[in-house]
């Protein structure tokens, strides 16, 4: 293993092989950021949906539920989420499905030895490098919850690749961004809908990004819950790009299975009953009504996540359509 940080790394790259595309600079980054400290909650970068709310987790694990009972109740259904945080969308979401008789084995795609062990410490679980270790027998119930944003976008200016050198020591890119695309996210989204068409289940990705052929530059960095420059200091804030739905949704369709949505994030979130969930929970508690009442604004409002983010399912052939859509 190369002991040099990434920014030394990349610098000693780029110094021996010229400029590298922008999809190595973000992978390169993003291996290192998450491999080395929880980017989760008031002391790391960010907040995800689950850290914000109970009711997101328990609400998708309702849809699984619904959906698996209305599937005849499959015995060998397993639940399947990739890059799940702490755990704690898996803890709510399992809590929610053994309301609905499902109880199933928990199979999480994770390689930050970090989160691996706080994911331990919330929920039994076998983990996985990557996909291809992930059981062949049984339906697979998959969570995406923020997780294609993170993989490695490519970006041109008309036909030309844009990469990245260093100029005056500075991180830059070659170029005016025109389009992008993220081939690795394509090639895993492929991959999952050819499990599902063969093995059954369904698949939930929930995620910020635009449900149209999207054009321009949508690279960001964040750092300290701000916005950060993603040309400087990588591997030491979260590089993220919006997802592009419309492509991700050709990409699943051509592998047989059928495609819900995608639905804004707050739209799905009250069709799913969040509303109901949220008064439930505020009856139990009502010294915390404020609080839970803050927490539905911000994950179903249009000017909080609830337009940018999106909610798409993928369901196999012969499944019952999913709620919410």
């Amino acid at each position: 293993m190369n002991p040099l940080p990434p920014e030394e790394r990349l610098r000693a790259r780029i110094a021996a092989e010229g400029p590298v595309s922008v999809a190595d600079y973000m992978a390169e980054a993003n291996a290192h950021y998450y491999a080395t400290r929880d980017p989760l909650g008031a002391e790391g970068d960010f907040v995800t949906a689950p850290e914000i709310s109970q009711m997101f987790g328990e609400l998708i694990g309702v849809w699984l539920g619904d959906l698996w009972q209305r599937a005849g109740r499959p015995a060998a259904a397993r639940y399947v989420e990739l890059g799940p945080g702490r755990g704690t969308l898996a803890t709510d979401a399992l809590r929610a499905m053994r309301g609905a008789g499902l109880a199933p084995p928990v199979e999480l795609v994770e390689t930050s030895p970090v989160l691996r062990a706080l994911q331990a410490e919330q929920l039994p679980a076998r983990w996985h490098d990557d996909l291809s270790t992930l059981p062949l027998g049984g339906p697979l119930l998959i969570v995406a919850n923020e997780f294609f944003d993170a993989l490695p976008v490519s970006q041109f200016e008309g036909a030309r690749e844009l990469r990245v050198g260093v100029e005056a020591g500075r991180f830059v890119r070659d170029g005016a961004v025109e389009t992008e695309t993220s081939p690795p996210s394509l090639a895993m989204v492929a991959e999952l809908a050819r499990r599902l068409a063969t093995q059954g289940g369904a698949m939930l990705i929930l995620d910020y990004g635009h449900d149209r052929p999207g054009t321009g530059d949508t690279l960001q960095a964040v750092s300290g819950h701000a916005f950060a420059d993603p040309f400087e200091a990588p591997g030491s804030r979260d590089l993220t790009a919006h997802v592009d739905f419309h492509a991700l949704a050709a990409a699943a369709r051509a592998e047989g299975v059928r495609i819900f949505g995608p639905a804004p994030q707050g739209v799905w979130l009250n069709a799913m009953g969040i509303k109901m969930r949220a008064a439930a929970l505020a009856k139990a508690a009502p010294e915390r009504s404020a609080e839970i009442a803050a927490a539905r604004e911000r994950l179903t409002a249009p000017d909080q996540m609830g337009r940018l983010f999106k909610a798409m399912a993928l369901v196999a052939p012969g499944w019952p359509q999913p709620a919410g859509f």
